[in-house]
């Protein structure tokens, strides 16, 4: 007995750790857009919106195929309606009908001609470029949001390391100052500039930490994972850099037609063109046919599921042709709102297009000056580093004071810093471009 409770506890707990087991996400930035374009919230919703426009589509396409419809009708005559005759100027009273009446029949109709249905279908095949347009967008903005958020969580990475780095070396420093203060050769006030420039250090290093974590959630966010989850980032900082660094890029011709805002803006105003079609088509005629068939049958008595019932047959065939005539002018003022509407959507295009080439001529100008910072920041941590090595060895042979120490370590400390968010800005800036020639 004894056994089998320990087997028990033994399974149930077992069946909470792997309940309580999270699972764990590692990704190359490359694996990150995959995942995210496919997994994403927007982009989930984004496939939705394309299989229902593809529905939208197939309804809009039945209108002008044939309807079947089916009818059942029962209709009990509690009181039957009693009307006056005159027979030789004798009004006499006499009820029709009888009490209990049923009727079954069915009707197939088709559509031979509306101008509205055939604009309603190339609506429909626009509609659904429409959607599929919005899906290429989502997928480019998850695309550059997932760069940005993934070289965020590399960038407080960097900085991790660089600030432990400096401390490292800082507590080292002023360790070695503590042990010179105490031998009678420089003043505490050295001391005391060190250990604010550490707490400054420690202070920044708890920080970053923090916005470590925030930015990777964000990333989990981004790629359509649950917060709880883990994630690793394969890739580093400096080679990404690296990897984006094209100068090809900046020769390449922009095509603003290749752009999805401006495919998008094509697209609306072909909408706009096929609503001042349909409010023309709305003065055409409209011709449709009906055939209807069926039994009905009548009795005082509900005995409609007796063999002797008799059930009368009817079917008639009907042919229904809709010409418009005279609509107090409405017709007129909706046509020339649909003009008004389709004048707008070219002038929007118009813009659109501008717009777009002078974001491109942005974006490429950000991209070069992002490269050329590059190198100016290596230059200069390169140059920054230099200085504080040289202050170090001055401070500790006491040719210089801690004054002079602590700015060049904050020197140091801003090139670092401001190197890191230059390899980001290459990045960034590069997937900014490449968004506006619309490359995958």
């Amino acid at each position: 007995m004894k056994n089998k409770i320990i087997l028990t506890l033994f399974l149930f707990a077992s069946v909470l750790q792997a309940q309580e087991q999270k699972e764990s996400y590692s990704f190359t930035l490359k694996q990150a857009i995959e995942h995210a374009i496919q997994n994403n919230y927007s982009a989930i919703n984004a496939d939705r919106d394309i299989e229902l426009a593809k529905q939208k589509k197939w309804e809009t396409t039945t209108i002008g195929l044939p309807q079947v419809n089916g009818l059942v009708g029962y209709q009990n005559n509690f009181k039957l309606q009693t009307n006056v005759v005159d027979f030789g100027g004798v009004p006499t009273a006499i009820t029709f009908g009888t009490k209990h009446n049923v009727n079954a029949a069915a009707t197939l109709s088709q559509l031979i001609f509306d101008g509205s249905y055939i604009v309603g279908l190339q609506s429909a095949k626009t509609y659904l470029k429409i959607s599929e347009n919005a899906k290429v967008k989502t997928a480019q903005e998850i695309k550059e949001i997932v760069i940005n958020s993934y070289g965020n969580v590399l960038l407080a990475d960097e900085s991790i390391l660089i600030l432990q780095k400096n401390k490292g070396i800082l507590e080292k420093t002023l360790s070695d100052t503590k042990e010179i203060f105490k031998n009678g050769l420089i003043e505490e006030e050295n001391v005391e500039q060190l250990q604010i420039t550490l707490a400054t250090i420690n202070s920044s290093l708890e920080n970053v930490k923090r916005q470590k974590n925030i930015a990777n959630d964000m990333l989990k966010l981004v790629l359509g994972i649950n917060l709880e989850n883990g994630l690793n980032l394969t890739d580093k900082l400096d080679v990404l850099t690296q990897n984006n660094l094209d100068l090809a890029l900046l020769k390449e011709e922009f095509n603003v037609t290749n752009n999805i805002d401006y495919q998008i803006g094509q697209n609306l105003l072909t909408s706009k063109e096929l609503l001042l079609k349909l409010e023309k088509s709305k003065a055409l005629p409209s011709l449709s046919a009906a055939v209807n068939f069926g039994y009905n049958s009548f009795g005082n008595e509900f005995n409609f599921f007796s063999q002797d019932q008799k059930y009368y047959n009817f079917s008639n065939l009907g042919v229904n042709l809709n010409i418009p005539i005279f609509s107090s002018f409405a017709r007129s003022s909706r046509t020339q709102q649909a003009k008004i509407a389709l004048a707008q959507s070219k002038t929007e295009l118009t813009q659109t297009e501008q717009q777009l080439k002078l974001q491109f001529e942005k974006a490429k100008s950000d991209y070069e000056f992002s490269i050329e910072q590059l190198g100016t920041s290596k230059s200069n941590l390169n140059l920054a580093e230099r200085i504080e090595n040289k202050n170090q060895i001055k401070f500790k042979e006491g040719l210089s004071s801690s004054f002079d120490l602590t700015e060049a370590q904050r020197q140091l400390y801003t090139s670092q810093q401001t190197y890191l968010q230059a390899m980001l800005d290459v990045i960034n800036k590069r997937a900014t471009l490449e968004k506006l020639f619309n490359k995958n």
